[in-house]
């Protein structure tokens, strides 16, 4: 079988272009978590309702950058079985722990938590909330 080397150079440009935009979004979400955690952290502390609306906006943002991470991780790890599946076959023992940790982890603890994060501030006492906005900013 003859390698066609145009569809390796088009599967390299496809999954470049892919993560180039999944690392813009990436060390923004993960900044903005941590920005956010202590800014409700200060508003929890002094009770100045200031701090509680500049949580809100920088959580607006950090949620259209945390959604579009999520939708361009989940098409990078597609295109680890689509395009680069011998790759994959051949590093699967040293890279699939990582990414299965970092997949069930991340992901179980940011979508339980990221709900209370945004729809919690008048469900839930403060604590909880500055609880799970913390463990949103862990999970990033």
């Amino acid at each position: 079988m003859e390698i066609d080397y145009a569809l390796i150079d088009w599967s390299r440009l496809q999954f470049a272009v892919t993560a180039l935009y999944h690392w813009i979004f990436v060390p923004l979400t993960l900044g903005l978590a941590f920005i956010i955690a202590i800014m409700e952290s200060i508003y929890v502390r002094t009770g100045n309702p200031e701090w509680k609306s500049i949580t809100k906006f920088w959580m607006t943002l950090f949620g259209i950058n945390f959604a579009i991470g999520v939708a361009t991780g989940i098409i990078l790890e597609f295109q680890f079985g689509t395009n680069w599946s011998n790759y994959s076959w051949f590093v699967g023992d040293i890279f699939g722990a990582p990414l299965a940790i970092e997949g069930i982890m991340a992901f179980f603890l940011e979508s339980t938590f990221i709900a209370v994060m945004f729809f919690g501030w008048n469900k839930v006492g403060k604590k909880f909330h500055l609880v799970s906005t913390w463990l949103v900013a862990f999970g990033a």
